[in-house]
């Protein structure tokens, strides 16, 4: 049997489902008039299982794995590096500042766009998302040092 990338995909997924039910197995699933916290992860992990089912399915309609090209490796290492600093800056930088950093980094260093439509576009989605999150949906954010 030749190994292809959908093989690969779907066990990625069904492995990543797994471990998603494995982590919330202590959340409340609840029910569907009044769903608890695990409710969702489970959701989106039976989804994940699924069509990860359906890749390795389908599976000989792909490449074969031995056959992809990894010209675009640099790109992915520095798209996880960005999220994974992001995601460590959090808390300690709050919601808007580690947004907007995490933005214009991507769209400058990574995409390498011109540095002020980056600066613009940044603060402008994050202002924006920003609103939304405190005053439509009522929902808080972490604030960082500057309050926000």
């Amino acid at each position: 049997m030749t190994l292809r990338t959908d093989h690969v995909s779907g066990a990625f997924f069904i492995g990543l489902g797994l471990l998603v039910i494995a982590l919330s197995g202590d959340l409340p699933i609840g029910s569907l008039s009044s769903p608890g916290a695990g409710f969702l992860p489970n959701i989106l992990a039976f989804f994940a299982i699924l069509f990860g089912i359906v890749l390795v399915l389908r599976a000989r309609e792909s490449k074969p794995f031995a056959e992809l090209a990894w010209d675009d490796a640099k790109h992915a290492v520095m798209v996880t590096a960005f999220i994974a600093a992001a995601a460590a800056a959090y808390e300690w930088l709050g919601f808007a500042t580690t947004a907007v950093l995490l933005i214009f980094a991507l769209l400058a260093v990574v995409e390498r766009r011109r540095l002020l439509p980056a600066a613009v576009y940044s603060v402008t989605l994050v202002a924006l998302t920003y609103v939304l999150f405190i005053y439509v949906l009522k929902t808080p954010l972490e604030a960082g040092p500057l309050g926000f």
